[in-house]
Order: C-alpha cells, then sequence, then structure tokens
C-alpha cells in the first residue's frame, strides 16, 4: 500500500478483518488453538499469555552497566552471552507459571522506541529528555528517510523459539508509537512517517514469520494518548500486515486510556486479536466493549501491572469471567495489563502462576456448565 504525498489517509485494501470481522472465523480460531497445549487438561481453552516486558535480573543491570562503561572489558560478545542466558532464564520462568504463549521478557532491549530507532536508517540522537519524575528518554530524531536494513527481531525470536518449550509470542513497537514518541525532522507530517514506518515493520512482520513465527502482538501505546489518530493507526496496520498469512495471529495492545474514542472503530483494524488494560480501573470501560458487539478476539489484561500487590487467585478468576461478558471463551486470552518490567521480579512471577491457575479454574467452572457465558460475573 503506498501513502498519498501529502501524508493524508490512503485507500484501505481488503484485507485481514478489514470487515470488522477479524479474518475468516476458521482461520481466526486455527491460529489461536495452535497455542493450546497438547496435555491440556480441560475441554475449554482460555489462551494465557505476557505484554512483553519482564523485570530484568539484577545481575544483568550490572552486566550492562559494564557493557556501557568505556573504561570496561565487558565487551559485546559477553554483553550477548547475559542477555542469553537472561532469556533463556526468563523463557523458564514464563513456562513454569504455566504460561501458554511466552516471551523472553525482553531481556535484550531497553526503550521501546529507542530499541528499534537504533536500528532503522534515518533516525538519530541528539540525548535524553525528561518524561516524568526522575524518567528520562533517549527521544531520537528522524532526519532523512527511514530505511529498513537488517532484521531487527529475527534472532531474538529464533533463540527464544529454540529454547521454549511453548509457542513464542513477539511484541513488537507499531509504526503510530515509533513515530509519534519521535521528533519529525524529515517528513511533512506525522501520518506520513508512520505510513513510511508501517512499510519498515511490515518487512520485519515478514521475516519473523519466514523464521517461524506465529504469534506477533503490534504495540501501540501512543493511540491511548492520541485516540483521534485512530484512522492513522487503521492505516498503517493495514500495511503492515499486507501479505502477512491469515493463521498468523495477529494482536494489538494499547495502554490505558479513553476507549470509547477508539470504539467500535478498532473493530475495522485488520487484526484477530485487541489487547486492553482495564485491570487496573476494575474494569470501569468493560461496558464500551458491548455496544455493539465486540467482533474481535479480547486480549484482556486480569493482574495490575502497576501495583505490587498480587491478587488472589479468586480475584483473578472474577476478573476473567468479566471478559466472558464480553467474548466467549475460545475468543479469550488473559494477561497482565501491561509489562511487568517495573515489578519486583518474585512479584512478576506470583501474577503470571496465579494468573493461569485462574485461567485452569475458569475453564473447569467452564467444563461443568457453571458459568454462564455472556452473562454478568458474580459480585461475590
Amino acid at each position: 500500500m503506498s501513502t498519498d504525498s501529502d501524508g493524508g489517509a490512503r485507500s484501505a485494501a481488503d484485507g485481514r478483518g478489514g470487515n470488522g470481522a477479524g479474518g475468516s472465523a476458521d482461520a481466526n480460531a486455527s491460529s489461536r488453538e495452535a497455542f493450546r497445549p497438547p496435555e491440556h487438561p480441560n475441554e475449554h481453552f482460555i489462551l494465557t499469555s505476557v505484554v512483553g516486558s519482564y523485570p530484568k535480573p539484577k545481575w544483568l543491570n550490572r552486566a550492562q552497566d559494564l557493557y556501557e562503561d568505556s573504561g570496561s572489558d565487558f565487551d559485546e560478545s559477553n554483553w550477548q552471552e547475559a542477555t542469553a542466558d537472561a532469556s533463556r532464564l526468563i523463557v523458564d520462568e514464563h513456562e513454569r507459571a504455566g504460561i501458554d504463549a511466552v516471551v523472553d521478557g525482553e531481556m535484550g532491549r531497553n526503550e521501546m522506541v529507542e530499541y528499534f530507532a537504533h536500528r532503522i536508517t534515518g533516525y538519530e540522537f541528539h540525548g535524553r529528555v525528561k518524561v516524568w519524575g526522575h524518567n528520562y528518554f533517549d527521544k531520537p530524531s528522524v532526519t532523512g528517510e527511514v530505511e529498513y536494513n537488517d532484521p531487527w527481531l529475527v534472532e531474538e525470536f529464533e533463540f527464544t523459539n529454540e529454547v521454549a518449550e511453548r509457542p513464542v509470542k513477539v511484541p513488537i513497537t507499531g509504526p503510530y508509537t515509533l513515530a509519534s514518541w519521535s521528533f519529525n525532522e524529515y517528513y511533512d507530517n506525522e501520518a506520513e512517517l508512520a505510513y513510511a514506518l508501517a512499510d519498515l515493520v511490515n518487512e520485519e512482520i515478514t521475516k519473523l514469520v519466514d523464521a517461524g513465527a506465529q504469534y506477533i502482538q503490534i504495540d501501540e501505546p501512543a493511540l491511548a494518548t492520541t485516540p483521534d489518530d485512530h484512522a492513522i493507526v487503521g492505516e498503517c496496520l493495514e500495511g503492515l500486515t499486507d501479505g502477512i498469512p491469515e493463521d498468523v495471529r495477529i494482536g494489538l495492545h494499547v495502554c490505558y486510556g479513553d476507549y470509547s474514542r477508539i470504539y467500535p472503530e478498532i473493530l475495522e483494524f485488520p487484526i484477530d486479536e485487541f489487547d486492553v488494560e482495564l485491570a487496573n480501573d476494575d474494569y470501569a470501560q468493560l461496558d464500551v466493549f458491548k455496544q455493539p458487539e465486540f467482533t474481535k478476539d479480547l486480549a484482556l489484561g486480569v493482574v495490575d501491572a502497576h501495583t505490587a500487590e498480587i491478587e488472589s487467585v479468586e480475584q483473578i478468576e472474577r476478573n476473567i469471567r468479566k471478559g466472558l461478558e464480553v467474548v466467549p471463551p475460545e475468543r479469550l486470552t488473559v494477561s497482565p495489563d501491561c509489562g511487568l518490567k517495573l515489578l519486583p521480579r518474585e512479584v512478576a512471577y506470583e501474577k503470571m502462576a496465579k494468573l493461569a491457575e485462574a485461567a485452569r479454574a475458569v475453564e473447569r467452572d467452564l467444563d461443568r456448565g457453571e458459568i454462564e457465558v455472556g452473562a454478568p460475573a458474580s459480585a461475590d
């Protein structure tokens, strides 16, 4: 798909789920069933996953300090060995917790825009900017035409896929956020930049699929802060999913915001699954997704990623049942609200383990006919 020279909206070609149906029902169902473990104990299956980031082992943070110290002899090969060890450890942690679709916790990545900008021709860095509190972000500038050269995540995926015993999900920052969270010094407007980046993300996803990836999550947190740009995001998704097989699962994660400003428009997005952050405000916006009918798969946050309080299994079960008010169990995925990287590692693990335990408990209740799907969750 090509962009108009003025960066205006592009005409959407017929593609995956462009009619609001999330692609064909058979392809969508088969893409999800591929993640059911062979030894799954229940007839029903609620897919469990994680959004992406995870707390890094303390020793990896110390290794990174050495790697970034110009006076240290801790070189690139040492750093690659350290991140590989950490990735192997976190994948195992996800699997021990009982998660169905795992990631490596993004052990080799830093900030979600900065990491990719370092790998895209056309970006430059001029120093860190303050984002909130005492947190700083190396915000990049686009000073030339963005171009795709070497793969960004293929080696990460291949390694994770090799060491994992369960299916692997690949989170990737979306083109709209890559554009919105950068200084644009080259393109006529942000939309034009986002469309150009969508073509690059499409190249990367194509290479990931060629390497065997079956589950891609597009992260677009910027949409939560600028929801009026949902049409631009939709056009970007048309570009980045162009030519991607329908049996490859495409999810879209959007962080907390006013979802009523992008719903029901997101039903037109060419994705299989929409991932929302609702646990942190006790599902105050759940009704947004009930009218009109939600026709995508729903990935629902059922533990709060922003608090170190560990929810009980019973609480998480109640949260999962909230999702069953919107979609049937065969279209429900459950995960933390967002990335867990800011939590203590032992807290993150307990949240995941209890999430998996709660999902299996809800499946058993569904098998026994004790849950009326589509009915409001019990308040007890």
